[in-house]
């Protein structure tokens, strides 16, 4: 899978020649700014279209149908992505992404109703394990960052994907509330089944919670001109 910028007498390509993501996996792929490390992160959550892709396969359920998401692209099936995409991943963003005018329990459920999925107690449920169930009916504005982002970690786990993304999810929070909040994610990952990808710059962190690596090399050949390179770590 390649993806391709050109503006302003600069150029950028991505290229993914081959990852595979299983059930239950926990990859980072650690990189200074400007690395492509969220424009990684849009294309496994078929945000993002490719230049050009040989094969993505998507299986969300084990022993579930496969969906053939290049030849979706190539068709232009935007319907087919956007509703792989509400049902099987959750997305956390890097300033939580959090609707402003919405309450923190309409913003965590905010996925399961969009899916018309019953929402009994969820908001609650997943607000106690993250410790901000007294935050419920506050405005996100009223909150810490770390608290926004623990809600904005809520809503991508209430409905139950089969993939979770993060990108960069502790980059404005302090190195402890930082560390607490991995540990959290990863801990509700494992609880959860589910595969989590996350992009960010701590790599002592991603060392310590022993996440699985994906590595990336650089080549620039000139100041104009960045390509890198994505694989997983051996």
């Amino acid at each position: 899978m390649v993806k391709h910028y050109a503006a302003a007498g600069t150029e950028f390509r991505l290229l993914v020649p081959s990852l595979e993501i299983r059930p239950g996996a926990k990859l980072a792929f650690v990189g200074e700014s400007g690395s492509g490390k969220s424009t990684l992160l849009e294309l496994l959550s078929m945000i993002l279209r490719p230049s050009n892709c040989d094969t993505f396969m998507f299986q969300p359920l084990p022993g579930g149908q496969s969906h053939d998401i290049g030849a979706a692209w190539k068709s232009a099936n935007s319907d087919a992505l956007t509703d792989l995409r509400s049902r099987h991943i959750g997305y956390v963003l890097q300033n939580g992404g959090l609707l402003p005018y919405l309450t923190v329990r309409e913003n965590i459920e905010l996925s399961r109703r969009l899916l018309a999925l019953p929402l009994e107690d969820c908001a609650g449920r997943w607000a106690e394990k993250l410790g901000i169930g007294q935050q419920l009916d506050k405005l996100p504005a009223t909150l810490s960052v770390g608290q926004r982002q623990r809600a904005a970690i809520a809503r991508a786990l209430v409905h139950e994907p089969s993939v979770v993304i993060a990108d960069e999810p502790t980059a404005a929070i302090d190195p402890l509330n930082a560390e607490r909040i991995m540990k959290l994610l990863t801990a509700l990952a494992d609880e959860a089944g589910v595969a989590l990808i996350v992009a960010t710059h701590a790599h002592d962190l991603v060392r310590r919670l022993e996440l699985e690596l994906i590595t990336h090399h650089i080549d620039a050949t000139d100041e104009s001109s960045m390509t890198v390179t994505v694989s997983q770590a051996a």
